[in-house]
């Protein structure tokens, strides 16, 4: 009987990464990182797998909507709509102080921000990554994790 082949990937992660994937790899009960690495993906791939690829949405420009600010005001925007989410280009605070106004990811059941990036084609592709588990009723794999990879990703 042969063994099993293995492979061997090397992953980079910055100091507070690694403090926090070391505790969470001893809490769960993993004795290294890898292990605990190797569970994750696995775990995140079965999760896409439920919710599918990514849906190509048709955004149609011009569009109004109201989005509820982080000082809690309530505001109609005008941006790009494809139901369930909407993009705008503007000042999330409130404050119309921003001299470079980020493009705004706005889940519109809820009004909710979801994120704010550089650019409209950040907020599309990551409406696409949420939309499938979105639009069948299901709660996405982990969207805390998907904003956080595309705020790295962004920056």
């Amino acid at each position: 009987m042969s063994s099993p082949q293995v492979a061997h990937f090397t992953v980079t992660a910055n100091m507070e990464q690694s403090v926090r994937w070391k505790q969470t790899a001893e809490a769960a009960g993993h004795p290294t990182v890898a292990s605990w690495l190797a569970e994750a993906a696995d775990n995140y791939m079965h999760a896409r797998a439920r919710s599918g690829p990514p849906i190509a949405l048709s955004w149609r420009r011009s569009a109004r909507f109201r989005v509820v600010l982080l000082d809690g005001e309530e505001v109609e925007v005008r941006g790009m709509l494809s139901p369930p989410f909407g993009i705008f280009k503007g000042d999330i605070a409130g404050t119309g102080a921003s001299a470079y106004p980020p493009y705004v990811l706005v889940y519109l059941p809820e009004r909710r921000i979801l994120g704010t990036f550089r650019y409209a084609e950040t907020c599309k592709a990551l409406a696409a990554e949420l939309a499938p588990a979105i639009l069948r009723g299901l709660p996405p794999a982990d969207p805390d994790a998907i904003l956080e990879r595309y705020r790295r990703e962004a920056s």
